[in-house]
């Protein structure tokens, strides 16, 4: 009952592309966002803003990322 499954090989590299993906559509699309926000209000510091946004919490779940793969192996 404490046992964990082993998963397969395939499985885990499908996981991680996943967790890829996300990441990196959550550093773009804030950007997008507020570049077209910028472009519908004209303002122009919504896109770069979008930008920073999206790349602290990129920073943030990779951090989480990590600290649970350590957790993860002990």
């Amino acid at each position: 009952m404490g046992q964990r499954l082993q998963e397969s090989p395939i499985g885990d590299a499908l996981g991680w592309s996943a967790r890829i993906i996300a990441i990196g559509l959550t550093m773009f699309l804030p950007g997008v966002a507020g570049n077209w926000l910028d472009k519908r209000l004209g303002t122009p510091w919504l896109g770069p803003v979008g930008l920073a946004v999206g790349f602290i919490v990129a920073i943030t779940i990779l951090a989480r990322l990590r600290g649970g793969s350590r957790r993860h192996v002990r």
